[in-house]
């Protein structure tokens, strides 16, 4: 199964008065890089969310953001910081005391000190919990999307190895022609200048050219690495990488044969071949 590392997918859920949504975005790289961002009542949690993402997604840029909004309509219960009021107490009694003219302290004011008064904090055993479940339903309709987008990627691939293969053919049928104009330029040429060649030679002379023009390793070898695009995509792991290196290959064998064409449709025909190419490497970029 092709993946794609560009991917998008948003999932929300609603219990006991509490919202959490994950939103994950993927972009292509070279390796796996996750940045998570999250509310404080999840921050311990980072390492475990983290672990869940990478046990899904093994390379491509990740970045998911959690939201958590509390839907509670009922009025907060106020919790003091019992000890940390009679110690505010104490003090400004003491203060009262030892100085003079000094106004009574207000209870408001003693609740208007930090720390005087705690905000109830949520359950958060169950907030992570509810956030994990959340995430592998996010993740798996992530995933979903990067294998849909996978599958058109695989598609454009075929359809370019199938042109590419085309292009071979029309260069195994145009080099017979290709030696064969060789080898009459020549025979014009020492005809023209009225030379008697020894023939022997002559056709040792043209043994050793068609050899330098000949590129039949190098059509085989694209063949064979066409064969093997075609098996990397139906392996059921990451194959990016290793589509990335075939491309390479690729491109090394048609510019080889450009080199060798010495002959102008050959010669354009290597053009398109590297358009091909091309145009599957960038495919390749976005694939896991």
């Amino acid at each position: 199964m092709v993946n794609s590392m560009t991917a998008f997918s948003l999932k929300e859920g609603a219990f006991e008065g509490h919202t959490l949504a994950w939103e994950i975005r993927t972009v292509n790289h070279r390796f796996l890089d996750i940045n998570i961002t999250l509310p404080d009542a999840f921050k311990d949690q980072e390492n475990t969310f983290r672990t869940a993402i990478q046990k899904t997604l093994k390379r491509g840029k990740i970045a998911a953001r959690l939201r958590h909004t509390s839907l509670t309509t009922q009025t907060p219960q106020i919790e003091i910081n019992e000890h940390l009021a009679r110690a505010l107490i104490v003090a400004c009694r003491q203060i009262e005391s030892i100085a003079d003219n000094t106004e009574p302290v207000k209870a408001v004011d003693i609740l208007q000190w930090p720390g005087v008064t705690l905000e109830p904090k949520p359950d958060t055993d169950v907030l992570v919990a509810k956030g994990m479940m959340l995430l592998e339903i996010t993740l798996k309709d992530l995933n979903e999307n990067r294998q849909r987008e996978g599958a058109k990627l695989a598609g454009l691939i075929d359809q370019r190895c199938d042109q590419i293969a085309e292009l071979i053919m029309k260069v195994r049928r145009r080099r017979p022609e290709v030696i064969a104009a060789q080898r009459a330029k020549i025979e014009d040429n020492l005809s023209a200048l009225k030379i008697e060649a020894d023939q022997n030679r002559l056709e040792q002379e043209f043994i050793i050219y068609a050899q330098r023009l000949d590129v039949d390793e190098e059509l085989d070898r694209i063949m064979a690495h066409l064969d093997e695009i075609n098996l990397v995509l139906e392996r059921n792991e990451p194959i990016g990488r290793r589509l990335d290196f075939l491309m390479q290959e690729l491109n090394r064998e048609a510019n080889t044969l450009s080199a060798k064409s010495n002959d102008t449709i050959t010669s354009q025909i290597s053009v398109d071949l590297k358009v091909f190419i091309e145009q599957m490497r960038e495919q390749v970029q976005n694939i896991e």
